[in-house]
């Protein structure tokens, strides 16, 4: 019995039945996350033309070489907003692990997606990086020293 090839998707379902059925034409995407995982399956099985035929700026020879040398290991999911299939835009946060020659990396980021043309299909418009946020305020180096010593923080953990 011959095995049937998973989705790179990562939503463990095969091929065929989960991102394949996009990149055939057979169906189109309800929603921008379908889209952001069918665009990440069609890199990681070189369907590129896919690819362009799905985003805002076709630059070919880019999304060429990032598939040519990229092995794409793992897809996550880490946010959506909006996006879904009564929506006109969305975006989705993620992460993917890829392999470019022997090392490996992870490459993050928020896709922005909006709906476009007769069938109101989803399109990638771009992506960045996700905004870094600080978890507790900035201390200045003549606060005092959140360690509550009663010092300056440059006199005391700020000194190092």
């Amino acid at each position: 019995m011959a095995s049937m090839q998973l989705c790179p998707c990562g939503n463990s379902r095969p091929l065929e039945a989960c991102c394949g059925r996009f990149i055939s034409g057979q169906l189109f995407h309800e929603t921008a996350e379908e889209l952001m995982r069918s665009r990440y399956t069609a890199y990681a099985t070189g369907a590129t033309a896919y690819v362009l035929d799905t985003q805002d700026d076709n630059d070919r020879e880019r999304v060429e070489q990032w598939a040519k040398q990229s092995e794409f290991l793992a897809l996550r999911v880490l946010s959506t907003q909006l996006g879904e299939a009564k929506d006109q835009v969305g975006q989705v946060e993620f992460e993917a692990d890829y392999k470019a020659g022997s090392q490996a990396h992870t490459h993050r980021e928020v896709s922005h997606f909006e709906r476009r043309g007769p069938n109101a299909r989803w399109i990638f418009l771009k992506g960045h990086p996700p905004t870094q946020t600080r978890s507790a305020p900035k201390v200045g180096r003549n606060e005092p020293c959140p360690c509550g010593s009663g010092k300056k923080l440059k006199k005391c953990c700020g000194a190092a």
